[in-house]
């Protein structure tokens, strides 16, 4: 079984190999996958929606350790939800929501079980980490969670018309699915106003259009160029369809 990681922790810093030494003990025959650690620091809804484009391209019976939580150690709970044969393991805090809003089938317990000891800042190690490994291996021991209705903090599952995410090549993953949308729709970013172009060539070098990317979403990107710096865009920045 694969424990998929997607948190915000950062690629070269010290918390993702605190993570993987706890599910080595624990998990030691599953399989880790690293599906993202710059998931947008300290923001849960950009990150609830990128984890639920993200979430299909795993195999049923993955498990999510997904962990973006600036509340940690705070009054927001911890969950489980399982979702289209999927579990994810994390904060209520609305990052799960936009999964299990759009899920056909689903589930939601509240963990009640504590480690001892347990840190008040590091609740990824501590706490979801060994529930994660615990589903991988054998299933969650008896008397770890209780039933819940749903998830308490849920967002706003529809499409988010701004910028969710922005890779190393400064292309903008925005909110929006591109199945909903004509590919004769503009899309204005600021000042700019964007047409649709179905890969990088079909663009002028340096010429920044919109297209729709592997994951279903509509991207902002530049031919050979960024799309993020050309535009002054950042996680957050709002965008609107031109139709």
């Amino acid at each position: 079984m694969a424990i998929v990681l997607f948190t915000d922790f950062g690629a070269q810093d010290l918390y993702v190999g605190q993570v993987k030494a706890v599910l080595a003990a624990r998990a030691p025959r599953a399989r880790v996958i690293d599906a993202l650690h710059d998931a947008p620091a300290f923001d849960i809804k950009a990150s609830a929606h990128l984890l639920a484009a993200l979430a299909d391209q795993y195999p049923r019976g993955s498990v999510f350790l997904a962990v973006v939580d600036p509340g940690v150690g705070g009054a927001r709970d911890a969950i489980i939800v399982q979702t289209d044969g999927r579990t994810f393991v994390g904060p209520d805090n609305g990052l799960l929501s936009v999964l299990w809003a759009r899920a056909r089938r689903r589930s939601c317990r509240r963990i009640v079980w504590r480690p001892t000891p347990l840190s008040a800042s590091f609740h990824g190690r501590d706490l979801f980490a060994p529930v994660a490994a615990s589903f991988a291996v054998r299933g969650l021991p008896r008397g770890w969670a209780v039933r819940s209705r749903a998830p308490r903090v849920l967002l706003d599952a529809r499409d988010r018309a701004a910028v969710i995410h922005i890779d190393r090549y400064g292309n903008a993953m925005t909110g929006l699915r591109g199945a909903r949308r004509a590919r004769t729709a503009r899309l204005r970013v600021g000042r700019r106003v964007l047409r649709f172009a179905r890969v990088f060539e079909a663009a002028p070098r340096g010429g920044v259009f919109w297209s729709v990317n592997s994951l279903g979403l509509v991207e902002i990107a530049a031919n050979q160029a960024s799309a993020a710096r050309r535009l002054g865009m950042r996680v957050g920045r709002r965008v609107a369809w031109i139709d």
